[in-house]
This record gives C-alpha cells, structure tokens and sequence, in this order.
C-alpha cells in the first residue's frame, strides 16, 4: 500500500479563479458571502481576488472593494499579474501575492502579450521585492502538462521555469493542469520530480476537470508526496485565455475523497456546498459536482 499524508491542505480559489470567466455579473456583496460561507466551512487558505485590468477581467473589477470589507482570516491570496496589480494589492493590505506565468510562449503571448522569459524578466525584481517586504508569494505555474496552442509540454520545460521561480525565493508553487489534460501518471511523474529537485517550496496540483480526471490525478498527486491541492467550491472556473479549459475540480469533491481515505482536510463537505448556493444564482451554467447534486436533492426533498 502506497503511503499517504495523514493531513492535507485545501486552497480555495472559488472567489477568484472560479469566478473570474463568469460572463454574468456576481455582486460584491455575493462574493463577500461567498467568502464567509467558506470561511466557515473551514478555509484557511484562499484566492479572494485578482487586481488585474477591468478592461481584460471585467469580474474582478471590484478587487479592492473584496478586500476593503473581506473578514481577514488564515491566508488570503490576491492576484497580480503585473506591476501595477502588485502595487494596488499592497495596497488593499494584502500580505500574499499570486503571480502567474505560462510555461508556454503562447499562452503568456495570448494571455498578457509576453513570452515566458519576458514574463519572469518583468516578475523578478518584484518578487524579489515582496520578498524584501516580507509577503508571501505564491507563483501559479499555468499549462504545466498541457497547452492549448502547443499540445503536450516537456516536463523538462516545466521544472526549468519551476526552478527559477524558486531561486527567486517564491514560497509556493501551484502547478497547474489548465486545461485539464493530465493523466495520473502524468502527474505522478512530474510532482515526484519537482518534490525530488524543490523540497524547500511549497508544492500544491492544480486540477481542471475537463475530461474527469482531476480526482485521478490528486490521487497520483498523493502517492508522489503532495499534500496541498487547489479547488473551487462547485467545480466553478475555467481560463478565460485558455480554450476548452472547463472548471476546477469541485473542494466539495475533492474533501468528500480525501476525508474517506482518511487523510483530514478540517473542511465541511456540507458547508462547502451551502457557499455555493450562495452564488448559484448568478453564474451561468449548472453545478453538476457529485457533493453538491447529492446536497441539491437533500433540500429539495426536506
């Protein structure tokens, strides 16, 4: 029997990742509930928010409003693709900053009109700054597995980028499957490396569950020593600069599995569920998550 954590880290990106593709408005004051109900379910760590342009993300234009009025509490990343989101994410009062870059030239090109080297040129000497200031940093590692323009991705490729990250003194990486294309043995090679080459960063996966393999994959995540996954309340997300990349795997899902095979998540499966019904109403497609199915036909028949 392969070994497993007896304890595992869930970050909640529901608030950010997860809303940020909504084609309809989500008011602030739904996401502050949202963030509460999940707060009380047991999140300690979540996205709240993203300071990028309104122009390209129009559902997170009302970022610093999130975090004037948000109940601190555990670690809360906000987003920042740029100079200017860091800035206006220190001064919301943020003190854990998410920055983001592709491993691909054409999804950064696609996604902020840069290549991957232009991309770390630019974060460098802000994350070196963040780090003079004490913050922590949280660098997302997008298409680690797979691309949406480039199709497969040397996981040499991944682990190189992964590793100037962590010379930069980054505290954590979230290395993503964007478009929800990994296999488990995939992921088992790749985590068992980077746990193998980085053992001083904080490792987290980061599933989409475009083809239902997410649960798989953190399954393989496990048995290569991960014990820190991304999920989002619902299954809501998805990469507005990524085709085909559907939503997150479900944290309902994901604690629901995790908490049966015995390792603690200190999450409530039902509270999870009851954040969601407090965005339900304004996001654009069905929440189809097996936990939250399971909790919808509860209420219907109470």
């Amino acid at each position: 029997m392969f070994s497993l954590p007896k304890t595992a880290t869930i970050i909640e990106v529901g608030p950010r990742d997860g809303l940020q593709n909504e084609k309809n408005e989500v008011p602030t004051d739904a996401k502050l509930r949202f963030i509460a109900a999940l707060q009380d379910a047991g999140v300690r760590e979540m996205e709240v928010t993203s300071f990028v342009s309104p122009k390209w993300v129009p559902q997170m234009g009302d970022a610093a409003s999130v975090m004037e009025n948000v109940k601190r509490e555990g670690r809360q990343f906000v987003l920042a693709p740029n100079a200017r989101g860091i800035e206006n994410a220190k001064t919301s009062g943020a003190d854990s900053i998410a920055v983001f870059v592709g491993v691909t030239d054409s999804f950064n090109k696609r996604n902020i009109n840069r290549t991957t080297a232009e991309s770390m040129e630019g974060l460098a000497p802000q994350i070196r700054q963040l780090k003079e200031d004490g913050l922590f940093v949280r660098a997302c590692i997008s298409t680690a597995f797979h691309c949406p323009f480039e199709g497969p991705v040397d996981p040499d490729q991944t682990l190189a980028l992964c590793r100037q990250f962590a010379d930069l003194g980054v505290d954590e990486l979230s290395v993503a499957d964007t478009i929800g294309m990994a296999d488990p043995a995939e992921s088992y090679r790749l985590f068992s490396r980077l746990k193998e080459e980085l053992p001083d960063v904080l490792l987290t996966a980061h599933f989409h569950d475009t083809r239902k393999m997410a649960l798989a994959n953190i399954l393989a995540s496990l048995q290569a020593g991960i014990d820190r996954f991304d999920t989002s309340a619902g299954g809501l997300g998805g990469c507005p600069f990524a085709p085909g990349a559907t939503g997150n795997v479900a944290t309902e899902d994901v604690v629901y599995m995790l908490e049966r095979m015995g390792i603690g998540t200190g999450i409530s499966v039902e509270r999870i569920c009851r954040a969601v019904d407090e965005v339900t109403a304004f996001v654009s497609r069905p929440i189809t998550s097996g936990m939250y199915t399971l909790h919808q036909n509860h209420s219907q028949q109470d």
